[in-house]
């Protein structure tokens, strides 16, 4: 065993003896609650990162339907030395994995852009929290894009920690996401807006205006990527592929919105032809329906099917009704749901890849817009030619920089 390795070792063997055994500490800065959040903890054993301990920590939330829930993230703790004056805390907000239980993040190997920032930022001495979200892998149906919900479910895993680790901790905290995360990572800053600790945001692809992507952009876009199909400019499923992730996306949120709305009909706002795939993302009961993978597969095959018995175009497969966005419940959650409506005093990194067709790039540039508009301070960064999971990799060293920047870890 070579010396450098036995001082990793060392630093994590001691790291983790202070971590498994700290039951709380001061604290007074604590100026959210009183009630102890944290529950317990226990060992993460999918995946692994060279150098870190990986733990899984059980917490309570408040959930949708106002009341306490369950609730749980991994927790990454560095090998490097704890600062003096405690460890600050980086939020990671995963993307859509589905709403079924065996689709958290907790109980999957690591993702591969995932770790590529763990890597870099527990080099640099970050904590790393990666909540799995209200409903994921807990008791309750996943709500979904519920943009409250998500930042509660970040904020109370900060609250749990620090319940959990006391004046280990600094008590600085910022939050990272992308696509469902890049959404979770603004609701978090806006519902952080105004807490001192809490230092800023990293919104990569956030999803926003589902329903004007999926009736106004898609459409044109997705007959765009037929056409070039035919002539050989685009590989063949393209267009298919595409379409069917937006339906797995609106599939989600309609069985998410029973979270909170337990007599919601989500076949209300499906055709009858694909009301038996959208029943695949709720499963039995909510918690075991498909992961996000396997539920496009199955709209893919489904998409298949109609386009080869019909001859018809891949936006004629019958998917959401025509006036889904009229349904009174499908508009209020369009409504409140919606990132980035208000003015946020942190500053905020959105990074989004110009070649993205799950959240296009004109939809996230009028988002930063808006923000810019209202006196948010936003770093955007534009990739070209990047993809919807793509861009965030392309741009791990600045967005390091930036929370390093705002919020130094020593």
């Amino acid at each position: 065993m070579n010396t450098s390795f036995k001082k990793v070792l060392l630093a994590v063997v001691c790291s983790s003896t202070l971590l498994f055994t700290a039951c709380g500490g001061d604290d007074n800065n604590h100026q959210f609650i009183q009630e102890r959040t944290y529950i317990s903890n226990a060992a993460y054993t999918q995946d692994s990162i060279q150098g870190a301990v990986i733990r899984v920590m059980s917490y309570k939330m408040p959930n949708v339907a106002d009341q306490k829930a369950e609730a749980t993230a991994m927790v990454f703790y560095p090998s490097t030395p704890r600062p003096a004056d405690g460890w600050r805390v980086v939020v990671w907000e995963h993307g859509t994995v589905g709403i079924g239980d065996e689709c958290a993040p907790s109980v999957n190997t690591l993702n591969p852009r995932f770790k590529t920032m763990a890597e870099s930022l527990l080099a640099e001495g970050y904590v790393i929290v990666a909540p799995d979200y209200e409903g994921l892998g807990s008791k309750g149906i996943h709500p979904y894009l519920h943009l409250e919900s998500a930042a509660q479910s970040a904020i109370y895993a900060v609250r749990a920690l620090k319940d959990h680790l006391g004046s280990q901790m600094n008590g600085a905290w910022m939050s990272v996401g992308q696509s469902q995360g890049g959404h979770a990572s603004l609701g978090t800053a806006e519902f952080a807006n105004q807490d001192p600790n809490y230092k800023g945001a990293v919104a990569a692809a956030p999803a926003s205006s589902l329903g004007y992507i999926i009736s106004e952009i898609a459409p044109e876009a997705i007959a765009r990527l037929e056409m070039g199909e035919a002539y050989g400019m685009v590989p063949k499923g393209t267009a298919r592929n595409v379409y069917a992730e937006l339906m797995a996306y609106a599939a989600y949120v309609a069985v998410g919105i029973k979270a909170y709305e337990p007599n919601f009909n989500y076949h209300d706002i499906f055709q009858e032809a694909s009301q038996a795939t959208v029943m695949e993302a709720e499963g039995s009961n909510g918690e075991n329906g498909k992961c996000l993978g396997d539920l496009m597969a199955s709209f893919q095959a489904d998409i298949d099917q109609f386009t080869q018995t019909t001859g018809k175009a891949v936006m004629e497969y019958p998917g959401l009704t025509a006036n889904f966005q009229d349904n009174p419940i499908i508009k209020q959650f369009l409504a409140i749901n919606q990132p980035a409506t208000k003015k946020l005093d942190k500053p905020i990194m959105v990074i989004q890849g110009e070649a993205d067709t799950a959240v296009p790039a004109d939809v996230t540039t009028a988002l930063v817009e808006n923000l810019r508009t209202m006196g948010t301070v936003v770093d955007y960064q534009l990739v070209p030619l990047a993809g919807h999971t793509q861009a965030i990799v392309e741009r791990n060293a600045e967005l390091v920089r930036f929370i390093k920047t705002n919020m130094p870890a020593q």
